[in-house]
């Protein structure tokens, strides 16, 4: 929620967390991203949640949090779909390639993944989506089956737009700053080529 409220105001919320880690106590870190994934954090809470209405407690923080972490995929497709927008490349001629589609980094698991959802709202717009993840092979978003495109420059030349979902350490970030056309950034991945006129963060 965060990152969507810096975003409205200017501010670069990856700047802000870094200028509060400055602080020498009471202060940890928590990185905004496309949402949260894995079979713990997107699921487990709401069971605290179901429990505490069987007590009659509404447990209001909890249900707040998992309703904005699930908005997240769709504000990531809300942000490419401007990006491409901004250079008049209708959703359904657009060519996406997603950086990583398991949960978190260097892991095979794609459970509750917000990748499924991005992709998935990306296909339905019509978008031609191709992906790319070291640990996963094939991936199923919706009814649709992908497989894991090796990259090449060819590939980076075909792409109008590249969305890192998930920063693998396998991934090399010189290359994707430096081949794709534009570049939306959910995980900070590219930092150190901030201020490139190809790359957006959340």
């Amino acid at each position: 929620e965060l990152a969507v409220l810096c975003h409205r105001f200017g501010v670069d919320i990856w700047e802000v967390i870094g200028a509060a880690k400055t602080k020498p106590f009471g202060f940890m870190p928590f990185y905004p991203g496309p949402g949260i994934g894995g079979h713990c954090l997107p699921i487990d809470p709401l069971y605290l949640s179901w429990k505490s209405r069987r007590h009659g407690f509404e447990a209001k923080i909890i249900e707040l949090a998992s309703a904005i972490n699930k908005s997240m995929p769709a504000y990531v497709v809300k942000r490419v779909t401007h990006l491409l927008n901004q250079e008049q490349i209708p959703l359904k001629k657009a060519r996406v390639l997603v950086l990583g589609v398991a949960y978190k980094r260097d892991i095979d698991d794609t459970r509750e993944s917000p990748a499924l959802d991005v992709v998935t709202r990306l296909l339905e717009e019509g978008v031609q989506v191709s992906y790319s993840d070291p640990w996963v092979p094939v991936f199923r978003a919706g009814t649709h089956a992908l497989r894991a495109r090796r990259l090449t420059p060819g590939l980076w030349k075909q792409q109008q737009c590249v969305v890192i979902l998930t920063d693998h350490s396998g991934f090399d970030y010189s290359l994707v700053a430096k081949h794709a056309r534009r570049v939306f950034d959910t995980r900070n991945a590219l930092r150190k080529f901030e201020g490139k006129k190809n790359v957006f963060f959340l």
